[in-house]
């Protein structure tokens, strides 16, 4: 699949929300904000609630920086050492003016990531739940090649979510992830250390992968 262009859709899937619903939960598609509270926390779930010591996240695709909101609502902010990204200026403008203080980046890392760093743990939220008008042959293989590339700017952890195929329907527009294909992938590509959580009642599930396992 030749991937350039065709994620670019979902940026602008995504921009187009922003700027009908402005800075709320809709406005990054999440049609329902207690739920998105919820994957919030699933995603902070990545890091080991007894770390002793404060740690570096990358909000991968942070859209309007809802998640760091979520951080500092739980008070984790002196244990998060808290950076955002995101494919879109638009939503990285927004980011900046609301928390001027907080690193952010505007780029595309399947073009080149000379410019960011590693980090001890990366999420990724939503950033492949939708898939728009690609196919899910070509969805499959972005998940899969931006997946990579994003482990590896990681020291500890990552997290992302999909939607799950154990649901009464699949919608056509959404990426719907069976266990055994997103198994096989990380186990071969990636890490054997993986946690899949199907436990917080939403018809997605969310994966955290690990370099090492834990003791």
């Amino acid at each position: 699949m030749d991937s350039t262009g065709k994620y670019l859709e979902i940026v602008a899937h995504y921009e187009s929300c922003l700027e009908r619903h402005g800075d709320s939960h809709l406005g990054v598609d999440w049609p329902n904000a207690r739920d998105a509270e919820r994957r919030y926390d699933v995603m902070l779930g990545v890091i080991p609630p007894d770390a002793r010591q404060q740690v570096s996240l990358l909000d991968f695709g942070c859209g309007a920086a809802h998640l760091y909101e979520q951080i500092r609502t739980r008070r984790l902010d002196h244990r998060i050492a808290y950076s955002g990204l995101d494919l879109s200026p638009k939503f990285v403008a927004l980011c900046r003016q609301k928390f001027p203080g907080i690193p952010y980046y505007c780029l595309d890392v399947l073009a080149g990531d000379a410019d960011l760093p590693q980090f001890d743990y990366i999420v990724m939220n939503g950033v492949f739940t939708e898939k728009d008008t690609l196919s899910q042959a070509e969805m499959l293989t972005y998940f899969q090649a931006l997946v990579t590339r994003v482990f590896a700017k990681t020291r500890v952890g990552l997290a992302f979510n999909v939607m799950s195929k154990q649901v009464d329907w699949e919608r056509s527009d959404l990426f719907h992830l069976s266990f055994d294909v997103l198994a096989t992938f990380l186990t071969d590509a990636l890490s054997r250390h993986f946690v899949i959580r199907h436990d917080y009642r939403l018809y997605e599930y969310t994966t955290y992968v690990y370099r090492e396992g834990s003791e």
